[in-house]
């Protein structure tokens, strides 16, 4: 298929599979430009979702983007199309995280495509997850998915978890004291059958999972101190089992890789029956940030934690609708 013959139809589907991505607090944060006459895709940051105050460097805004390029690069490939991806290509334009060009037919032995039934299955799980182990084999293979990405994903040891434990225990009880934090939240977070029924995005009452009595499990409150009935109180995890993904920099290129490799182990976690969360607390203070890393790994930074396990899938979000995310010229 040529690539003037991509339509409009087409163009617009690939854009809700890549918008189904993860962010920080569903903010979105993602912009796309379709050019028919080269058959690219440029994918810019949408700085008015930004939050200055628990992202004050974007990195998670490059993140939830990568993601997001993510899911286009496997949609192009399931559509059979080989997506070839430059990454900050305009030093002048830091807005224009990366284009994607559409080329040719996608190679026999592409390891995208067969992700693509995932996209739409992957939701954030707030719920308990039982103590059955995930099997090594598992664990190999959503470490050499990070690798193919560039990124590293390790599974800590008790110690390490117990310290990133500690982390983002530390990092709610500073939230929870910064009224700019508590503001913050509040604007992304979707209460009542009215407002979540209007929302596009943030993160919808119904997503927010239990309240925890017991457990380990390191899961946002999104509803803070704002008791809400009918929620249920319930024993999380004793010993969660938690995955830091992290690159050897801390660059905006390597945020770009970080979020890329997030989403494709999500994607394989979702193929391999796991349920999975993403825990940001203890990265989004710069003093916490630095004891997550385990000083005996060569992972420079942690990027994300995430916590894999078996369990009930999250509900889905909302998405904005594609016109407000997508141009096409």
């Amino acid at each position: 298929m040529p690539v003037h013959a991509i339509d409009e139809k087409t163009v617009t589907a690939l854009v809700e599979d890549a918008a189904a991505a993860p962010s920080m607090h569903n903010a979105q944060p993602w912009e796309f430009r379709f050019l028919r006459d080269d058959g690219t895709f440029h994918v810019r940051a949408d700085l008015d979702r930004a939050m200055p105050r628990t992202d004050p460097a974007t990195r998670a805004l490059h993140l939830g983007c990568a993601a997001a390029l993510f899911n286009l690069r496997v949609a192009a490939a399931h559509a059979g199309w080989t997506p070839v991806t430059e990454l900050l290509p305009d030093p002048s334009d830091p807005r224009l995280l990366a284009v994607v060009r559409l080329t040719g037919q996608a190679p026999a032995e592409d390891d995208l495509a067969p992700l693509h039934p995932a996209i739409r299955r992957r939701h954030t799980s707030r719920q308990p997850f039982s103590d059955e182990v995930v099997p090594d084999a598992i664990k190999d293979g959503l470490s050499a998915a990070a690798l193919l990405e560039g990124a590293r994903l390790a599974f800590p040891d008790m110690w390490h978890i117990q310290t990133l434990l500690d982390s983002v225990r530390d990092a709610e009880g500073r939230d929870a004291h910064d009224p700019a934090a508590v503001e913050e939240l509040r604007h992304w977070v979707r209460v009542g059958t009215q407002e979540r029924g209007t929302a596009g995005d943030g993160v919808p009452d119904y997503a927010f999972g239990p309240l925890k009595r017991y457990g380990g499990a390191p899961v946002r409150d999104f509803a803070g101190r704002q008791p809400l009935p009918g929620r249920e109180t319930v024993v999380f995890e004793s010993a969660p089992q938690l995955a830091v993904l992290g690159t050897r920099d801390d660059r905006p290129r390597d945020w770009l890789v970080a979020g890329q490799a997030m989403e494709r182990v999500l994607l394989q976690a979702t193929l391999d029956g796991l349920a999975t969360s993403l825990t940001s607390q203890a990265l989004e203070w710069p003093e916490v940030r630095w004891i997550t890393r385990d000083p005996e790994s060569a992972m420079g930074f942690v990027q994300m934690v995430m916590r894999l396990g078996y369990g009930p899938s999250g509900p889905a979000t909302p998405r904005r609708p594609v016109d407000e995310v997508l141009t096409i010229d």
